[in-house]
């Protein structure tokens, strides 16, 4: 089994490598390594720590809970999360408010 890439914009796993190019036969898509490597996002918290599915962390400001009068206290710590792509990147769970989304720029990884 082959060890290159699927193609970025088609998803199809007949790509090939062309010289420095990777090379979809399918929708004729050329890139480098470089450009699959920048397609990447990674997503940080407010220090810059890369988070992933499962971190734990820690809110480092009062939220407002959107149509409602809670709000999610500085120190609250959030487990197992999942990243979302969209504005809000966080998906969770908070003890005694439910599911939420959070942004990544509000927490620090604990």
């Amino acid at each position: 089994m082959s060890d290159l890439p699927h193609c970025p914009a088609c998803q199809s796993t007949y790509t090939y490598q062309d010289g420095l190019l990777y090379v979809c036969p399918e929708c004729a898509h050329e890139w480098s390594e470089d450009e699959q490597s920048n397609d990447s996002k990674t997503i940080t918290d407010a220090n810059g720590n890369p988070l992933s599915d499962g971190d734990s962390v820690t809110v480092i400001k009062d939220l407002k809970v959107k149509g409602s009068s809670l709000v999610v206290k500085v120190g609250t710590k959030v487990k197992n999360i999942r990243l979302v792509d969209g504005d809000h990147d966080i998906d969770c769970r908070i003890d005694g408010i439910g599911p939420m989304k959070l942004k990544s720029e509000f927490v620090k990884k604990a």
